[in-house]
């Protein structure tokens, strides 16, 4: 019987294996073009928006004493200095906060936790943390860290709220970069006598700090940029002086924000500006980043 079947297997027709190298072909390049469609369709975008906001703004920009100057009711006078010196305060801040806590749950999660299932439940959490509205994170910051924790409408407190709007996405990064690390780097490691620590410490940290970076990138831009928080948190619009971490404070987010509410002719340029101020302020940080990942990717 079995003789049968595979004669009769071997007397089918064998279908010819048709290799449609042009369908293939064609089909991948018309992939090529809606990704690359896709791309410049933000690019374009993007290219306005930074046109659109140069021509506003540029001009605002060059006026003396806007960068130097305390903030007034008149759109073409005052300045922004109290809210650089804000943002400028609130992203270092949130890195010296963050990322130690952020990388450090990144490690224990990955290096140290057991496999069970309030691990799985943390990491589902986090994971969900990240999609949280900013204004969710706003109330939490009220009412923890204005008024559980007696520091009020400080730029403290935003630091801190700030940071709680961060940590999700710098575990979540950490905690991938950790796993990409290979782990025959950790069993050579343990082969010549090193303890658990002197490993992390001396070889899987140095080979996740790229990918560590990036989500630090990510996640403190985001931070810097937003407004919804620290609107909730007690951040003003009109400061005379340069903000103390126990002081009244302003960033430019709220800044453009008032800007962009005031009615009178003017306040929309002032806007722009302190958009290109924002702007340039995160990309120094991203570039100060940027430059650390690149150095330590050259030790892998």
């Amino acid at each position: 019987m079995a003789s049968s079947i595979s004669r009769n297997n071997s007397q089918r027709p064998s279908e010819e294996f048709s290799p449609n190298v042009e369908q293939r072909e064609r089909v991948g390049k018309i992939f090529e073009i809606i990704f690359l469609i896709g791309l410049s369709i933000g690019l374009v975008v993007l290219a306005v928006l930074v046109f659109d906001v140069l021509k506003d703004g540029l001009g605002r920009l060059l006026t003396p004493g806007f960068l130097t100057g305390t903030p007034s009711r008149f759109a073409d006078q005052g300045g922004i200095r109290p809210a650089i010196f804000g943002s400028i305060l609130l992203g270092g801040l949130v890195m010296l906060i963050a990322v130690p806590i952020g990388v450090g749950a990144a490690l224990y999660l990955e290096e140290y936790a057991p496999k069970a299932w309030w691990t799985d439940v943390i990491e589902i959490n986090v994971s969900n943390l990240a999609g949280v509205p900013s204004i969710v994170y706003g109330l939490l910051g009220l009412g923890v860290f204005n008024y559980l924790l007696n520091f009020g409408p400080a730029l403290l407190s935003g630091a801190f709220t700030l940071s709680l709007l961060s940590l999700p996405v710098i575990i979540v990064t950490a905690r991938e970069a950790i796993r990409a690390v290979p782990d025959s780097l950790r069993q050579a490691s343990y082969g010549l006598g090193t303890t658990k620590w002197q490993t992390v410490w001396n070889h899987v940290l140095p080979y996740a700090v790229p990918g560590i970076l990036t989500g630090v990138i990510i996640s403190v831009s985001r931070a810097i940029g937003d407004a919804a928080s620290l609107i909730v948190v007690g951040a003003v619009s009109f400061l005379t002086f340069n903000p103390g971490l126990f002081q009244r404070f302003m960033a430019l987010p709220i800044q453009i924000y008032t800007y962009i509410t005031r009615p009178e002719p003017g306040f929309s340029n002032a806007a722009a500006a302190s958009i290109i101020v924002l702007l340039l302020l995160i990309l120094v940080l991203n570039g100060g980043a940027i430059y650390l990942r690149q150095r330590f990717s050259r030790f892998k």
